[in-house]
């Protein structure tokens, strides 16, 4: 019985890793600007096109692109697989902390409060809302002992957020609400060559964090009683996940927007791959299915009329509403929490 999970264990990393190398590539090889194929390896392998646009379209727009999507959906997956834990929740999400609409806070003050808005600006000011979101969280994880009761704390806290956001758009110009509404969309594309390697770092190392979460986050499924017994310091663990998730969650908020039902969906599709909740294989498969599915919105918004692309959030509405529709109806033969 155990080789027999193992091998498709196995099978499914495999079949999933497969799908991720197709959906890159399809995101560096289409596009609005039609670049033969041939064209398109020789660019990548460093020899270049004799058309200086095609290198760039390639190296300095497709190519920044795919890595960010995979790099976010790889994020938001995992954020959203450790609060689901963290809490005993099915439905907990990255934005669920009010971590995402702190962040949105600090974008629409920026945008709507200054003339001149620069790309670093609008970085910098969701950095500095979700993390002045994520110290309240964490104050508050400090002071209340349950679970829920933190879960209920951060919902607040991001209504609260959500208010003063409305407020903000209600006396704002047209131009400028319209301004926050098109960042509000989500856009994989906003992250050039230059600044890559900051969204990568950052993206990183909560990835990497959240691989030395998974023997405490096993512990945790067995709960908190039995998990302390084991050794496990809660309180410290349920720090860590918060600043996991907040790094995650407030990185890809920052560059790229807010992105919705990837982190909620994601982790749902991981366990029916796989048929367990043992987080030793379904963290790496929720990042992969992460990086997978947004590499797939991605792609979608593509499609049709290449030249203007639908809005992300759009896109990974319609695929992600239906599998939590999916989940809400067979939540008892889903393996979770045990």
């Amino acid at each position: 019985m155990a080789s027999r999970k193992k091998h498709n264990s196995t099978l499914t990393y495999v079949a999933i890793g497969i799908i991720l190398l197709v959906m890159f590539a399809a995101n560096i090889f289409y596009g609005s600007v039609k670049i033969p194929f041939r064209e398109v390896l020789t660019i990548l392998f460093g020899n270049g096109s004799d058309r200086a646009s095609w290198n760039y379209i390639v190296l300095e727009t497709r190519l920044p692109q795919a890595v960010t999507a995979l790099l976010s959906g790889a994020a938001l997956a995992i954020s959203g697989l450790m609060l689901q834990t963290l809490f005993k929740n099915p439905l907990a999400g990255p934005s669920i902390l009010g971590v995402s609409d702190g962040a949105n806070l600090g974008v629409a003050l920026v945008m709507i409060y200054f003339t001149a808005t620069s790309y670093l600006a609008t970085i910098v000011a969701a950095f500095i809302g979700a993390a002045v979101v994520l110290a309240i969280i964490i104050l508050f994880a400090r002071k209340v002992n349950n679970n829920v009761m933190l879960l209920i704390i951060g919902i607040m806290v991001g209504y609260v957020a959500s208010s003063v956001i409305s407020i903000l758009n209600y006396h704002a110009t047209s131009d400028k609400v319209h301004q926050y509404v098109m960042w509000g969309m989500g856009d994989f594309s906003n992250v050039s060559t230059d600044k890559l390697p900051w969204f990568a770092s950052f993206s990183i190392a909560g990835l990497i964090l959240s691989l030395l979460l998974t023997k405490p986050l096993n512990a945790l499924l067995l709960g908190e009683e039995y998990a302390s017994n084991l050794g496990v310091n809660i309180r410290t663990v349920r720090l860590l996940i918060l600043v996991c998730t907040g790094i995650l969650t407030a990185t890809v908020t920052a560059f790229c927007g807010p992105i919705s039902f990837i982190g909620l969906a994601v982790p749902h599709i991981a366990r029916l791959l796989l048929g367990s909740s043992n987080h030793k294989s379904l963290i790496p498969v929720t990042i992969f299915a992460g990086a997978v599915t947004a590499l797939l919105c991605n792609f979608v918004t593509l499609l049709g009329n290449a030249s203007s692309p639908l809005p992300l959030n759009a896109v990974t509405s319609i695929i992600g509403a239906p599998i939590i529709i999916y989940v809400i109806m067979n939540r008892q033969n889903i393996q979770y929490f045990n």
